[in-house]
């Protein structure tokens, strides 16, 4: 008779997706927001994924490298006097709209609350650039700071990660690093509501009209912008769900219950950890897509949680943390 070691079974909690797992003021602003989008563009009149209005920060400066092709690339840096490490991030926006200095908020937090230099990328938009643009323009990015973190910087312990599409590009980076040089040369990886299968994973579907604030015809429209061809939705590379996930940086997958890409976030980091890998999902009862940026309690516990994740890059075990300030 032989033995074997126990199976772990373990799995997440079946009431945070319940309806009263929301808290009242997590209800009441989705109800205002559903209301809001109502009026919002259309995606036959160009609107993107809706996302927060731009509030530059002061102290950011530009960096201009060489993308792929010989073009530039701008890459937006929010940095405090000796960082700890450098977080390389990819703003949202469905692949067609937003620029690097809408994440200026969000990074001003981020490197006030981890010590991190923080990096956001001006990648090129679909329609005009459809993938692999915004895909090499990523590569490019994460090329250039890990040539460069330590002379930049001070510091070559590096986090990556992003936003709605910026997750998407984030993983893909990190898959694409791994065949290039062996390793993807950074330590976490952050990844918000990405949307991993451009093909559509059934919640960007059943959800419906439940969803927040992003519609299946949104999503549907800018899909066909950066990816025209549907028979290549399924490329690993577009859509790193279907990509070899082994050797890739310990992370932390962040959505809400209301979010249209909730399963890309569910299967991908079941994916991310069957390759062997370290990963956490922190999932949040009513949130919908972007709602890190609301004013609204449930975004301050994922920021928190995140910047505790980013505050572990550069540290090790025994360095204390700094306080969580917020403004």
């Amino acid at each position: 008779m032989t033995t074997s070691e126990p199976v772990q079974v373990s799995g997440l909690d079946g009431t945070l997706f319940r309806a009263e797992a929301i808290a009242p003021e997590t209800a009441e602003f989705n109800l205002r927001l559903r209301e809001l989008v109502k009026g919002g563009p259309g995606p036959e009149a160009g609107g993107g994924i809706p996302m927060p209005p731009t509030q530059p920060s002061e102290r950011a400066r530009t960096i201009r490298i060489a993308g792929r092709g010989g073009h530039e690339l701008a890459l937006r840096v929010i940095a405090p006097d000796r960082p700890k490490g450098v977080y390389l991030n990819f703003h949202g926006g469905g692949f067609v709209s937003g620029s690097a200095a809408q994440s200026d908020q969000e990074l001003e937090r981020i490197a006030r609350n981890t010590d991190l230099a923080c990096i956001d990328v001006d990648y090129r938009l679909a329609p005009a650039h459809p993938h692999p643009a915004a895909w090499d323009d990523a590569e490019s990015a994460a090329l250039w700071l890990i040539e460069n973190a330590k002379s930049e910087f001070g510091t070559d312990a590096l986090a990556i990660g992003g936003l709605s599409a910026g997750a998407t590009l984030a993983a893909s980076v990190l898959v694409r690093l791994r065949e290039r040089l062996g390793s993807t040369g950074f330590q976490a990886a952050n990844l918000v509501f990405g949307n991993f299968d451009l093909s559509m994973t059934p919640s960007q579907t059943l959800l419906g009209a439940n969803a927040l604030p992003v519609s299946v015809d949104m999503i549907r429209a800018c899909t066909n912008a950066v990816a025209p061809l549907s028979e290549q939705r399924q490329d690993p590379d577009l859509s790193p769900l279907f990509a070899d996930l082994r050797d890739l940086p310990t992370a932390l997958f962040t959505v809400g219950t209301l979010d249209p890409f909730l399963d890309d976030s569910l299967f991908m980091h079941a994916r991310w950890i069957a390759a062997g890998n370290e990963a956490e999902i922190a999932v949040y009862p009513g949130g919908g897509h972007v709602f890190t940026a609301a004013p609204i309690p449930l975004a301050d516990q994922a920021n928190d949680r995140i910047d505790a994740f980013l505050r572990q890059v550069g540290r090790g075990p025994e360095a204390p943390a700094p306080e969580v300030r917020r403004q």
